[in-house]
Parts: structure tokens; C-alpha cells; sequence
């Protein structure tokens, strides 16, 4: 029982790191697409002043910007997958763990109701046999 107590919030921390690793995750596809996105622009600048290179400096910059958030989004949508699979996954363990403890339980109530019943016949018993031995 105690090995169950301690298992739950084992799953519910990993749940946790999970959602703190998307957070993670997040702030750095943002800070490297926020470095992307610099980089891109101090080379569109570069090329502005080449006028032949300026198009393909533009056109550069946004399949950066765009492959970035792209990334950014994939790298999002994974860890969110992985975040609701972790949830889940906890959710049902604590479910398996709590209803094997209902099950504990409601033996260990019916073992208590046979103690109370056999206590109670015998205290009942002993009360009749004191009557008959005082007739």
C-alpha cells in the first residue's frame, strides 16, 4: 500500500516535467527563431545594398523565418502530445492503483465485519450461558 502511495506522485511528477519541459522546449524554438529571424535580417541589410541579391536575400530571410516557426510549431505540437500521453497515462495508473485499493479495502471491511460478528455471537453467547448458570 505504501508502494502505491509513493507511486502516484511519481507518475504525477514525471506529468509535470513534462509540461516543464514543453516550456522549456518552447522558449527555446522561440529564442532561436527570434535568433533566426536577427540573423536573417542583419543579412537581408548586407544584400540590400548588392541591388542584384536583394530579392533572393528577402526571399531568404522568409523561408528562414518560415522554416523556424515551422519548427517552433512541430517541436509545440510534440510536447504537447507528449504532455496529454504522460496526463493519460498517469490518469489511468492512479485509476489501476485506486481501484486495487478499493479492492484491498473492501476485503480488509469484510474481515473487520467476520471479527465484529464472531465477537458479537461469543459476548452474546457469554451473556446466555451466565443466565443459565445463575438458574
Amino acid at each position: 500500500m505504501d508502494q502505491l502511495r509513493l507511486a502516484v506522485p511519481q507518475e504525477v511528477r514525471s506529468a509535470e516535467e513534462v509540461l516543464s519541459n514543453k516550456d522549456h522546449i518552447i522558449n527555446q524554438a522561440q529564442a532561436e527563431a527570434r535568433h533566426t529571424k536577427s540573423k536573417a535580417e542583419d543579412e537581408f541589410r548586407q544584400r540590400l545594398e548588392q541591388s542584384e541579391l536583394v530579392t533572393l536575400a528577402e526571399s531568404r530571410a522568409e523561408e528562414t523565418l518560415k522554416d523556424a516557426e515551422e519548427r517552433a510549431s512541430r517541436v509545440l505540437d510534440q510536447s504537447e502530445a507528449e504532455a496529454r500521453t504522460r496526463r493519460t497515462e498517469a490518469d489511468a495508473y492512479a485509476l489501476r492503483s485506486l481501484r486495487a485499493l478499493e479492492r484491498e479495502l473492501a476485503t480488509l471491511s469484510g474481515s473487520v465485519r467476520k471479527g465484529i460478528d464472531v465477537l458479537a455471537n461469543q459476548a452474546a453467547n457469554g451473556l446466555a450461558s451466565s443466565y443459565s448458570q445463575v438458574d
